[in-house]
């Protein structure tokens, strides 16, 4: 199927994003005098209202940008931390092996609103009305409701009735689950925002202090208020099949701001890839890259089975090391620049071999020995509800047999004044944990991508960054903005938007078509959400690919799953021009939702 969507060109602006009202919230923004800073911002919080089966005010986000004014790129970590009373002991004094995927043991620090606030306060230009009218007007007064949203809510109703109150109360309008295509609102979130504007703009001074007050409603006011006092009180059943508190406090949001930092980042021909830091699986994107630069990919042929099987087998060695090596550099021993090095790329090369890897390689860097953690289940009572098997699942979709799974949100912004903006919001969502009372939210529950072991990167414990999936990408070719892109999909946002990246770095195809081109992956190593599950060796592609090049596959060794065609990933795409001074937007047709603008 060729689906054939044009490029979108301007000269004004270009917005991409998973929904079309945050793509056109976005681009209203930039038409109201805002720059790329301000437009995202706003998108994110519509994606908060309109794909709260995705990610929510109670969620996650990293932000990687390019500000004109100063030529430099940044990160805002907006990937909350643990709680101070998260400890290894403390979950398995609970008979646990690993930390449940739904519930309130697994919540942490909502980051997602700090660190829209801390990028706004640095690069923004409007206030923070024009910032939230657009999010406040779908909460209170409809959009119509997502197939996904609505299967998910119909899936957890019984859940919601008999155990999580304040969600029915929420999801369940005339004590009901709401079809698909319906008129949705969330009036209570509203009230929250609204709230948050209220005392934002009730301070003296500009939109630095209003931006400043809003930030100190939401972790230190009525907002941090309401999340200590439901998880300090409240049991909630989880994904254990027993009621459980959860660990996080109002002081763990009072004592956090969303952190700035440097890019990691890599030089691939003439382009060079900035992305978070290893808090995050971002760093194994740069890990490919660096491995793949060592094959003459154009000679393969996009698409051809020694294109997919080289591209596989670098995956297979760089998520290796992320299950080793990845995790808070703040509190473990990240060796990324080692990691990323020439000499150590090209001692992880020579273990690429013709035929399928069928075992778990990490690396040791620097001659340490790498650890990868044991991922043991829990035995659970079997599940009488369907619901159940579901929260036992720590995915925010409703996990069917033979899907193709994608989550998470994505957007990405540039402007006409040279700035560019790519995030991938998450977290917060619907299926994984009890709205809050009064707040219209959920807590994100990022911390079950921890390992219970001692002295890993990625171990459980105080004030510590869970390993996130979230990989925004940002590009420059000669210093300048050329590329912003992300996906939903979790473990595989970093497979599939390599190759959109691939297919426009390598092959030359413009932005739209290289979001339609043949996507795969692997799931050779653990994933990162309950109950880590790995396919070792198995190799997932649309079934649109070639049937040679299936065949090729098998015969080298990878166990080909072909999944329906267009229907791995949803990239999301602005970029820029500087020979012809236009910007450029582009939106894959999976799912049928994506939405790029560009005048």
């Amino acid at each position: 199927m060729n689906w054939g969507r044009p490029q979108l060109s301007g000269t004004f602006g270009a917005v991409s994003s998973t929904h079309w009202l945050p793509s056109a919230a976005a681009m209203s923004v930039l038409e109201k005098g805002g720059n790329a800073f301000d437009a995202a911002a706003a998108a994110g919080f519509v994606l908060q209202v309109v794909e709260p089966h995705f990610n929510g005010l109670g969620g996650d986000v990293p932000i990687v940008s390019y500000r004109a004014a100063t030529g430099r790129v940044q990160v805002v970590c907006g990937q909350g931390p643990t709680p101070r009373a998260a400890t290894i002991g403390a979950v398995k004094q609970l008979g646990l092996h690993q930390i449940p995927g739904s519930g309130l043991l697994p919540a942490v620090v909502p980051g997602a609103f700090g660190a829209w606030m801390r990028m706004l306060a640095e690069h923004g230009t409007l206030p923070l009305t024009k910032i939230l009218d657009h999010a406040i007007g779908y909460a209170e007064n409809g959009f119509p409701l997502l197939p996904g949203a609505a299967d998910a809510i119909e899936v957890m109703a019984p859940l919601f009735e008999t155990e999580w109150p304040e969600s029915a109360r929420v999801y369940l309008p005339n004590g009901r689950p709401p079809a698909a295509g319906s008129r949705f609102r969330n009036p209570v979130l509203a009230e929250t925002y609204k709230q948050l504007l209220r005392e934002a703009t009730a301070v003296p001074g500009g939109r630095e202090a209003q931006i400043a007050a809003a930030e100190k409603a939401f972790y230190q006011g009525f907002v941090a208020d309401a999340i200590d006092s439901f998880v300090s009180t409240t049991e909630v059943l989880d994904a254990t099949g027993h009621r459980n508190k959860g660990l996080l406090t109002g002081q763990d949001l009072a004592d956090w701001q969303a952190p700035v930092e440097e890019s990691a980042h890599l030089s691939y021909g003439d382009w060079t890839v900035h992305k978070p830091g290893p808090w995050s699986q971002s760093p194994v994107f740069l890990q490919q890259l660096a491995l793949l630069g060592g094959f003459d990919l154009r000679s393969m042929g996009l698409g051809s089975a020694d294109y997919i099987h080289t591209v596989a087998e670098c995956a297979k060695l760089a998520f290796a090391d992320r299950e080793a090596w990845y995790g808070d550099p703040d509190h473990g021993d990240v060796p990324l620049e080692t990691l990323l090095s020439p000499a150590y790329t090209a001692e992880r090369r020579t273990l690429i071999e013709a035929k399928a890897a069928a075992t778990l390689r990490p690396g040791s860097p620097g001659g340490r020995h790498p650890h990868v953690p044991e991922h043991v289940a829990d035995s659970v009572p079997p599940a009488r509800e369907h619901w159940m098997n579901q929260i036992r699942n720590g995915l925010p979709t409703v996990v069917r047999a033979a899907e193709a799974r994608t989550d998470t949100c994505t957007v990405v912004v540039a402007d006409r004044f040279g700035n560019m903006v790519a995030a991938v919001p998450s977290g917060g969502w619907l299926k994984s944990s009890p709205v809050i009372p009064g707040a219209g939210f959920s807590l994100g529950t990022r911390a079950q991508t921890m390992t219970l072991e001692e002295g890993h990167p990625n171990s459980f414990g105080p004030r510590r960054r869970p390993r996130s999936t979230l990989s925004p990408s940002l590009v420059l070719k000669d210093g300048k903005p050329v590329l912003a892109f992300g996906t939903p999909g979790g473990d595989r946002q970093d497979q599939w938007t390599l190759g959109f990246f691939l297919a426009v770095a390598e092959f030359g195809l413009d932005l739209q078509a290289a979001t339609e081109t043949l996507a795969f992956h692997t799931d050779h190593f653990a994933a990162s959400f309950t109950p880590h599950e790995s396919r070792p060796k198995a190799l997932v592609v649309e079934r649109n690919c070639d049937p040679e090049v299936v065949e090729d596959l098998r015969t080298r060794g990878h166990e080909v799953e072909l999944v329906p065609e267009f229907s791995l990933g949803k990239v999301c795409a602005v970029g820029a021009d500087p020979e012809r001074e236009l910007l450029l937007a582009a939106a894959s047709p999976r799912g049928r939702q994506t939405y790029a603008m560009a005048r």
